[in-house]
């Protein structure tokens, strides 16, 4: 009985198996059926050789081994005289592999995901590597939230045993984050930590966040998240005991649910430290910002390592050792901290090597290095050059190793890899103001002329307003010592008839330049610059009275020797998203004698950005502006100042503030004081995005000068409000809605400003 079920075994699943009645010795061994493999492919599987006795047994292991391959759909083995013949069908490889109905994910890239799993074309086909394929294109779609994807392939076989293999996918709809819920709190509300999670349900802006839509990472993120948050806030022992995500039947919606533990809230008992350093230790605790009494912080213990591990790195120890042992006492709720600090050896630089730049000189990264060979280690000047390295803007990447020297355990070396990115470019752009209307501009820029950092610029703006064209060349360092130098050609067109809240002004300018910065530290400079511009005027009757006078007494062409000098600070802590820091400039331009224009302008403007919470900053601002002409000649109408609109004071028309003429027209004058109070925060429920924040303002704001016949124009003007700044992916978007506080007659308003940019 057992014997044939053997037999029927082998039948069904071993087609054609080798019904050997009788044992025999193996006199040759001959192959049929092959047409892609190589013979002695198929001997160097075969367990058996000529020579060998042949029973079921190893019939039954050849044939196994064959299978085994993967190269063969079907085995037969038979034998006559001694002879064993080996009849194969081989399986057929893929000649194609196609993909139709994907819009979410780019073909190339699905197609790379499909290799991976190992089918591609030229292999052989198996269906079990055909299914684990699906498995992984299920996957990629199932990690965009898209549960509802449906997936068929389809194998149409062709001819010399090959086969196509088609993928039509059905991507059906995303499915959206329905719920968020959070279970097990009690210390906050449920609202203030789902505002932490970068996953929320639909809002107004999702098609262009799409943070509704699921993603197992960025779960991941969140729920970290969420445990900075507690730790950040005494809870030691808080925990994330399990988390659900459940789908709707209809594969349209998911919820998400949380449980947590959160423990009790720590304070801090007792911080102490121990180790030799040449630190004080007064300059020592001052690096150590948890203090007994205070609510535990990860963060700020965090930062208390790093900013010890730095202060010593300052001093050339370059692998010092600060640990922050806690010691809990649950029964209080308090836990106390030992730092222990081992700055081991001191370090010193040998050598500073930069690698990866092959357009840019040597010279033109190494001058804005900070950290000399030679000299001790020091984190903060090592990471000053990384980021002076990187703001040139001729590279993409720039990384920074610090490996040991071979041999010696007090030096290392500083290597800085760059890899360089074309630094010359060709942009085109439009935008809508609405003082400009429809702006074009173009710029055709090389930022690292033949690899030596210098500058060559040629720029083209036009406006209904305003149209500037110019060519501009900088050398970043003139000298070694980081002088800079440059020079511009200019042609400045202004014509103001489409502005109803300002007086009709129509000129041309045309000018050369040459200027030269001094770098004082690593924050301040001053750029002193001398010119020569001619401006023709072309007025109308239109034009207010104090221009039409000006004209008659020094012609329709005008000269000037513009001289100029400018102190600027820039302290903020990003250029970006700023929230703490300073900016201070200070800008003074002289018409100096020898031409028609006689004149000086001085302005200055400072603002302060202070973080209030991690969410809210404080933004102060102010500017004063004064102009006027000397030899007994007037302040040039054309260089006027002026006030109102989006930079300035907003809710009132741009540029409409100060004396007006007969016809209401705002002139300008060479009085101008601006000031604001602003308050930014992120757009609520949108914390984690960087490109979008909004503000309250109140703005204060006025120009003075001569030749108005309305005493009420004059005189500060303010305003109350709300604005919004986007970096969107076409551009920055600037909007604000305004309402004026102290309105007199005849004033302009203008609730709704907006800016609009785009580059392409």
């Amino acid at each position: 009985m057992g014997i044939r079920y053997l037999v029927m075994f082998i039948f069904f699943f071993f087609p054609a198996i080798l019904q050997a009645e009788e044992p025999f010795v193996i006199q040759d061994i001959q192959i049929n059926g092959l047409q892609r493999t190589e013979p002695g492919t198929v001997f160097s599987y075969l367990p058996i050789k000529v020579g060998d006795m042949m029973d079921d047994d190893k019939a039954e292991a050849a044939i196994k081994a064959l299978y085994a391959t993967g190269f063969f759909k079907n085995v037969r083995l038979e034998s006559e005289n001694g002879i064993l013949l080996i009849v194969l069908t081989e399986r057929p490889t893929i000649s194609e592999i196609t993909i139709t109905g994907a819009k979410e994910f780019e073909s190339g890239k699905l197609k790379s995901s499909i290799q991976q799993s190992g089918l591609a074309m030229s292999r052989t086909f198996d269906r079990v590597v055909l299914d684990k394929a699906e498995t992984e294109l299920k996957q990629q779609y199932l990690s965009r939230g898209r549960y509802s994807i449906k997936i068929t392939s389809t194998v149409t076989p062709l001819e010399r045993n090959r086969v196509a293999i088609n993928f039509s996918i059905d991507e059906g709809e995303v499915a959206r984050i329905r719920k968020i819920n959070l279970i097990g709190i009690n210390a906050f509300k449920e609202k203030e930590l789902t505002d932490l999670f970068a996953l929320k349900p639909p809002n107004l802006i999702s098609w262009f966040t799409k943070n509704d839509q699921y993603s197992k990472q960025k779960l991941s993120a969140d729920l970290e998240t969420l445990r900075s948050y507690y730790l950040d806030n005494g809870y030691l022992e808080f925990n994330i005991d399990s988390t659900q995500v459940s789908v709707t039947p209809d594969m349209r919606e998911i919820y998400i649910t949380v449980n947590i533990s959160e423990g009790a809230q720590y304070k801090v008992s007792e911080v102490t430290q121990s180790g030799k350093t040449d630190m004080p230790e007064a300059d020592l605790k001052k690096l150590i910002l948890i203090k007994s009494g205070d609510v535990f912080s990860r963060k700020k213990l965090t930062e208390s390592v790093k900013m010890i591990t730095d202060g010593l790195g300052e001093s050339g120890y370059a692998f010092a050792s600060v640990n922050a042992t806690p010691e809990l006492n649950k029964e209080k709720q308090e836990v106390s901290f030992h730092f222990s600090i081992d700055p081991g050896l001191r370090v010193y630089v040998r050598r500073v090597v930069i690698e990866g730049n092959i357009r840019t000189r040597d010279s033109v990264i190494r001058r804005e290095i900070r950290q000399l060979e030679g000299g001790w280690y020091s984190t903060a000047k090592i990471n000053r050059s990384k980021q002076r390295i990187d703001r040139t803007n001729y590279f993409s990447a720039v990384n920074l190793e610090t490996p040991a020297v071979e041999g010696s355990n007090d030096k290392i070396d500083i290597k800085f890899k760059v890899t360089e990115k074309p630094t010359g470019n060709v942009m085109f752009g439009v935008g809508y103001s609405q003082q400009e209307g429809i702006m074009l501009n173009g710029n055709i820029q090389q930022e690292n002329l033949f690899g030596t950092g210098k500058t060559l610029a040629l720029t083209a703006a036009t406006g209904a307003v305003n149209k500037v064209y110019s060519l501009s060349y900088t050398d970043p360092y003139f000298t070694l010592d980081g002088i800079t130098a440059g020079g511009d050609i200019y042609y400045r067109a202004l014509n103001t008839k489409n502005l109803n809240a300002v007086a009709n002004i129509n000129t041309t300018t045309y000018g050369v330049g040459i200027r030269s910065g001094l770098p004082i530290n690593e924050k301040d400079i001053i750029t002193v610059g001398l010119g020569a511009e001619m401006t023709e005027q072309h007025l109308s009757s239109l034009s207010p009275t104090r221009a039409r006078e000006f004209v008659r007494v020094f012609g329709v062409q005008t000269s000037a020797l513009p001289a100029s000098i400018r102190f600027s600070r820039d302290g903020r802590d990003s250029a970006i998203w700023t929230t703490s820091g300073t900016t201070q400039r200070v800008f003074v331009e002289v018409g100096l004698p020898g031409a028609d224009l006689n004149y000086y302008k001085v302005n200055l403007e400072s603002k302060y950005w202070q973080p209030i919470t991690d969410n809210f900053t404080l933004l102060l601002r102010g500017e004063a502006s004064y102009g006027n002409g000397y030899d007994g000649r007037p302040l040039p109408y054309f260089k006027n100042f002026f006030a109102g609109g989006n930079t300035s004071v907003r809710g009132y028309m741009i540029s409409s503030l100060g004396p007006r003429d007969d016809s209401n027209r705002a002139l300008g004058g060479n009085k101008r004081l601006i000031g604001s109070t602003e308050l930014l925060f992120p757009m609520p429920g949108m914390k984690s995005d960087r490109t979008l924040r909004v503000s309250g303002f109140l703005d204060a704001g006025g120009v003075w000068g001569p030749g108005g016949i309305y005493p009420q124009s004059e005189g500060m003007r303010y305003s109350t409000g709300v604005a919004v700044s986007w970096v969107s992916p076409m551009g920055p978007l600037k909007v604000s809605l305004g309402y004026p506080l102290n309105k007199q007659p005849g004033d302009y308003m203008q609730p709704f400003q907006f800016e609009f940019g785009q580059q392409f």
